[in-house]
């Protein structure tokens, strides 16, 4: 059913961010694959596709249990580990929805073991390209099957016989480096991944947590083949879901809002750089460390941005926050120019051309490049009624449009933002952004 969010007279209070998804996934993975005992997961992230990870890993003989948070917040879970070598053959295929990290994470799982399965999503998923992770886990000794010689899901896994890599990797993905870690961990020998650029590290955080042998020098990373201990885990608060919240407190003519537990890892927090950049009024408060990754609690109030270029190394740090940072671009003084976002076209929907397609529509003068965008600020944003085209971040970046609009937004497929933020709307509606 669709929403409609007009602005309100003023944005004030606090909100306390949801777990991390990309946390969450992993914490999920790698305590299914420790062996020595049971772990307790808080904040998990209630999104869809952090669901969907849970699923496949309870498909693969893993005891999962689970409670509900409050009002689409955390859940808390326990794992009980099987070790590298004790995943067991599923009865069915595994689902992994609309979850590209799922798929690509599992994927290096799921490599070289000696069951058959079939892994596949939903029609978004399964246009999503798949021969980056494919490609090099055969070439590790993989044998993987799938549509279109294997670039496209369903992906099938007959096991073979893992042998560690020297990797150069083509892009800056974590969900890649990730994929050859985890495969990594049961191979025959050493594997070694070069970065062309730093991307988000929590695999190796929580690798290290657990007591796996890998090694560090500046853009390559060595793993030697480990087993994983068990450790506790609270997830800290995504920073791709806090960015909403930034930037409508930051474009809002009449704001302060307090958004409290967001993670701000370093190869995450581009977002907090790239804002103050912008001349974001932005505070960090009581930055502290939960579970081995940096927290703090982000003040915002109304500010007069002005326009940067958003290019470089800075872009994998915050690539999911772009289509709502088009939405401060659309409000900022002068123009913003987004390059080396090409990956942008291949996420949940081509993101370049949906997020263009409605900020025309809604009266910004905005230009569509091969890699990016170039937008003309300084304006307002009008109103209208626009799609989502099934992507949970341009429909929660439309309902953040609509907060700090002229006129209404009226977003046709809001139910979308559940696979990340099932608490999205109700937060929009406290702050009385919902008409209608």
């Amino acid at each position: 059913m669709p929403v409609t969010v007009a602005r309100p007279r003023e944005l004030r209070g606090e909100i306390i961010a949801p777990g991390d998804k990309s946390v969450s996934h992993r914490a999920i993975m790698l305590n299914a694959l420790s062996h020595t005992g049971t772990a307790r997961i808080t904040n998990f992230s209630p999104g869809a596709d952090c669901t969907s990870t849970v699923e496949i890993f309870r498909a693969l003989g893993v005891d999962i249990a689970r409670e509900s948070g409050r009002d689409g917040m955390g859940d808390s879970l326990t794992v009980r580990g099987v070790g590298l070598n004790g995943l067991q053959e599923p009865a069915d295929v595994l689902d992994a929805g609309n979850s590209g990290t799922t798929t690509r994470l599992t994927s290096g799982i799921l490599a070289g073991r000696n069951i058959v399965t079939i892994l596949t999503g939903d029609d978004s998923l399964k246009s999503r390209p798949m021969g980056r992770v494919v490609d090099p886990l055969r070439k590790m000794g993989a044998e993987i099957t799938g549509r279109a010689g294997g670039t496209l899901a369903p992906l099938v896994f007959y096991g073979g016989s893992l042998k560690g890599t020297s990797y150069q990797m083509p892009v800056a993905s974590a969900q890649l480096k990730s994929c050859l870690l985890l495969a990594g961990l049961r191979a025959d020998g050493v594997t070694s991944i070069t970065q062309p650029a730093e991307s988000r590290d929590h695999t190796e955080r929580m690798f290290s947590a657990m007591g796996v042998k890998l090694a560090k020098n500046g853009l390559e990373l060595t793993l030697e083949p480990s087993d994983l201990e068990t450790v506790d885990i609270e997830i800290p608060g995504d920073i791709s879901s806090a960015a909403f919240w930034m930037i409508a407190g930051i474009c809002h003519p009449n704001a302060e809002l307090l958004v409290r537990n967001v993670g701000i890892n370093p190869t995450r927090a581009g977002i907090i750089t790239l804002l103050q950049q912008m001349g974001a009024d932005l505070k960090l408060v009581d930055q502290r460390e939960v579970a081995g990754e940096p927290v703090a609690d982000v003040l915002v109030k109304s500010s007069q941005l002005k326009g940067v270029e958003l290019s470089g190394d800075i872009v994998p740090l915050l690539i999911d926050e772009i289509p709502v940072i088009a939405v401060a671009a659309a409000l900022a003084e002068g123009t913003t120019t987004i390059r080396d976002a090409a990956e942008l076209r291949v996420k949940e929907s081509d993101r370049i051309s949906a997020s263009v397609s409605w900020m025309k529509g809604a009266g910004i003068d905005v230009t569509a490049t091969d890699d990016g965008m170039v937008v003309i600020g300084g304006g307002s944003i009008g109103g209208g009624q626009f799609q989502s085209y099934d992507d949970h971040r341009l429909a929660m970046s439309l309902g953040i449009a609509g907060l700090v609009s002229d006129e209404p937004i009226t977003i046709l497929d809001p139910d979308v933002a559940g696979i990340s933020y099932p608490g999205f709307w109700k937060t929009v509606e406290r702050f009385g952004g919902l008409v209608g």
